[in-house]
């Protein structure tokens, strides 16, 4: 398994197909949900990706703050099926706030979680802030790691 973190510039353009096959088969394929994948906020962000044999094994996006929210956000976070049960979603989310929290010195990461994931992302110290709302037809909750929560 190969990890890379790169800038919109950064990624070739096989690199950008295959990440946006993978995220429209997760979110809008397996997910069932009709919404703009492709929200215009790639170009601003880094993107987390492990893959294997040419094939996006994980994925996430790193948002800085001001595209999503007033805070840093990490989105668009996936485990392709073909790879779940290993372990990656945790070695993902663990870098991420590596790198946001390090590298990039942000205090606060907030994030809008499916709600069934809500115990997952509180493992790495995110809390709720809001109620439970539907989101594209999917229960979903902010969360929010760092700052006074």
């Amino acid at each position: 398994m190969q990890w890379h973190l790169k800038s919109f510039e950064q990624l070739s353009g096989d690199e950008l197909y295959r990440i946006l096959r993978e995220r429209v088969g997760v979110f809008m394929l397996e997910q069932n949900c009709l919404y703009p994948e492709i929200d215009g906020k790639d170009p601003q962000c880094h993107h987390l990706f492990a893959e294997k044999d040419g094939q996006i094994a994980a994925y996430c996006r790193l948002l800085p703050p001001g595209v999503a929210y007033t805070q840093c956000s990490i989105g668009r976070v996936l485990v392709n099926d073909a790879f779940r049960g290993q372990g990656l979603a945790q070695e993902m989310m663990s870098r991420a706030i590596a790198f946001l929290k390090e590298e990039s010195g942000e205090k606060e990461i907030k994030i809008q979680a499916q709600h069934y994931l809500e115990k997952f992302y509180g493992s790495f110290g995110f809390r709720p802030i809001s109620e439970v709302y539907p989101e594209d037809g999917i229960p979903h909750v902010d969360m929010l790691r760092g700052g006074n929560v």
